[in-house]
């Protein structure tokens, strides 16, 4: 009896470890595979953020998971960004992966590097309403080789 009272009050310990370690306040976290490590042009990330109240900032981040043998030391995407009160925006970003030395910046695990990049921050929508967000790779080479996964992350937040 005492070993099942232990057992369950690890259990819990866990748990609420584990659930106070959650963001709540992530509205959307997506995340996809590239099939063989290849990321094409045609193979839009999109994600659709339900927005009840515009009044509140939220955060936009791009997600990347890419393999040690990543030709390059940056990566350049496109975000598309429409609704509701907003006409089609498209925009350019380049993001730094790897130091002129070759050090790569993100969290590394085994062979695999990750990062979760800034796209906009604080940032209000227009109006209330669903949001289509794209992204999509921007570089000379098609498919991109050796992207593992990439993903899009929405979060709302805090108030301080």
């Amino acid at each position: 009896m005492k070993r099942i009272k232990i057992f369950v009050y690890v259990f819990f310990c866990f748990l609420m470890t584990g659930l106070m370690g959650c963001n709540t306040n992530n509205l959307i976290d997506t995340n996809e595979e590239m099939p063989q490590r290849n990321w094409s042009y045609v193979n839009r990330i999109k994600a659709v953020a339900d927005i009840k109240d515009h009044g509140k900032p939220v955060s936009l981040r791009f997600k990347l998971r890419h393999t040690a043998d990543y030709r390059y030391s940056n990566i350049y995407i496109l975000m598309h960004l429409s609704g509701p009160g907003l006409p089609k925006v498209t925009r350019r970003f380049e993001y730094k992966l790897a130091e002129p030395d070759g050090q790569w910046l993100g969290k590394g695990s085994g062979n695999l590097y990750t990062y979760v990049l800034p796209l906009l921050t604080n940032y209000n929508f227009p109006d209330s309403g669903k949001y289509t967000i794209e992204i999509e790779q921007n570089m000379r080479d098609n498919p991109l080789k050796e992207i593992s996964d990439v993903g899009i992350m929405v979060s709302g937040i805090p108030a301080k």
